[in-house]
């Protein structure tokens, strides 16, 4: 019985959310409804259903996450990230669809327009070359200062979450 009032929990949840994908992904996500489903069991419980983990020690993701698409390096390190790369969804092509679902949907405004979508041979492409041995916190802010300083993100991005006052942590 809890099983099914936790589903009808989530079920509701993503309606106030907003059932609708925004119409920056519209084209870019082969199965819409499997990506954000996905997305709130494998990575909502962290980073928040829409996106907005604040005031948890996780990177907002709403409106800022699309940057990560303006620079090859920065784009693989969504890929690598081990949450990712590691995921319990083994067909390349639906994680892909998580990661598209992500980036232009919670991402919104933040993903360049001429940003293609991520496939299922750059998942399988990038996915073996996990960043298991990395310092994520330290990669991380490396390519934010990159996109900062290349693609006009915001300097925002430093943090965590955009009214946090002290450099991200993570």
């Amino acid at each position: 019985m809890a099983d099914i009032r936790l589903a009808a929990l989530i079920f509701l949840a993503c309606g106030a959310a907003g059932a609708a994908i925004a119409s920056g992904a519209v084209g870019k996500i082969a199965d819409p409804v499997q990506a954000r489903s996905d997305y709130i069991e494998n990575c909502g419980g962290c980073h928040g259903i829409t996106g907005n983990s604040a005031p948890a020690l996780l990177p907002v993701l709403r409106d800022r996450v699309g940057y990560f698409l303006c620079r090859p390096d920065a784009r693989a390190y969504l890929i690598r990230l081990p949450n990712v790369s590691h995921s319990r969804i083994t067909d390349n092509a639906e994680l892909a669809d998580l990661l598209n679902y992500v980036v232009f949907d919670l991402g919104g405004a933040s993903a360049p327009a001429d940003a293609p979508p991520f496939t299922a041979e750059e998942v399988a492409r990038e996915r073996p070359h996990a960043l298991n041995d990395a310092s994520l916190k330290a990669l991380r802010a490396a390519l934010v200062e990159r996109l900062v300083r290349t693609c006009k993100a915001p300097a925002s991005l430093r943090q965590l979450f955009p009214s946090q006052g002290t450099p991200a942590r993570n």
